[in-house]
């Protein structure tokens, strides 16, 4: 059971490029029972985000930020996230010259520590949200999420497990959620279905897809989450607002 509910702001990409817009927009989701944000990209500046987040009563408690950015400016991304109010520095994805093989893949996991330690000197944390790509098998028998579990520093470095992509890739969301205890500050809440067309899969609200949430919650709980974050990439039942007020309706049994 978890007292906060927050949404990835991707979910609501088109819809938050216009300051009035994004407040309608935080004002209903807060009125769905959301209380937290976890941001990405710049679609708005940063004053302007952490403002109308205020507004209308939400915490942002991380932020995705551009690869390079991370890497080459950690003194402008730490300004950049003092501004939103957050201390967590998130990879939303991997860079693509790190997927191609096993010495690129390690050569980012090395620059994403010593980079961690700077940001971490300055009391920020990095992130990293995986996809399914990361379950591709690099080295042999090891996947690209081995490598990134055995590498990357526990003290500096905390995982967004999203729940949907692991499963996508034929993973246990709890088996990882288990594996990564300690690790996991940001829990990405993603479900999935199968289309009646050709069985692939598609995005869709959680509780209303192939997720198990139950013992996902609660492996959450047991290994020490802090936050719970709906996303939906795609997809969407009428809008992305909508649908992550479906998301929230459901997952309300699962709230203290």
């Amino acid at each position: 059971m978890f007292q906060k509910l927050g949404f990835q702001l991707y979910s609501i990409r088109d819809l938050f490029t216009d300051r009035e817009f994004a407040d309608l927009c935080l004002q209903k989701l807060a009125a769905y029972g959301y209380s937290e944000i976890h941001s990405a990209g710049e679609y708005l500046p940063p004053e302007v985000m952490a403002e109308l987040a205020k507004k209308n009563g939400f915490t942002i408690i991380g932020n995705h930020y551009a690869n390079k950015k991370i890497l080459a400016d950690p003194k402008g991304t730490m300004e950049y996230h003092r501004i939103l109010g957050t201390t967590n520095v998130g990879f939303g994805s991997m860079p693509k010259d790190a997927r191609v093989d096993l010495e690129g893949l390690k050569n980012f996991v090395q620059k994403t520590n010593e980079a961690a330690k700077i940001y971490a000197s300055e009391g920020f944390k990095m992130t990293y949200h995986n996809h399914r790509f990361e379950f591709c098998r690099i080295d042999g028998y090891k996947t690209m999420m081995d490598i990134l579990v055995e590498g990357l520093d526990p003290d500096y470095v905390s995982f967004v497990l999203d729940t949907c992509w692991v499963s996508a890739a034929g993973g246990d969301p709890v088996d990882w959620i288990k594996k990564l205890a300690g690790r996991i500050d940001i829990l990405h809440l993603k479900d999935m279905t199968l289309s009646p067309k050709d069985e692939t899969y598609r995005l869709t609200e959680v509780g209303f897809g192939n997720l198990s949430w139950a013992p996902i919650i609660q492996a959450a709980e047991e290994t020490g989450v802090k936050h719970y974050v709906v996303e939906q990439d795609s997809n969407w039942d009428q809008n992305p607002v909508f649908a992550l007020g479906k998301s929230a309706q459901y997952l309300e049994q699962f709230k203290k």
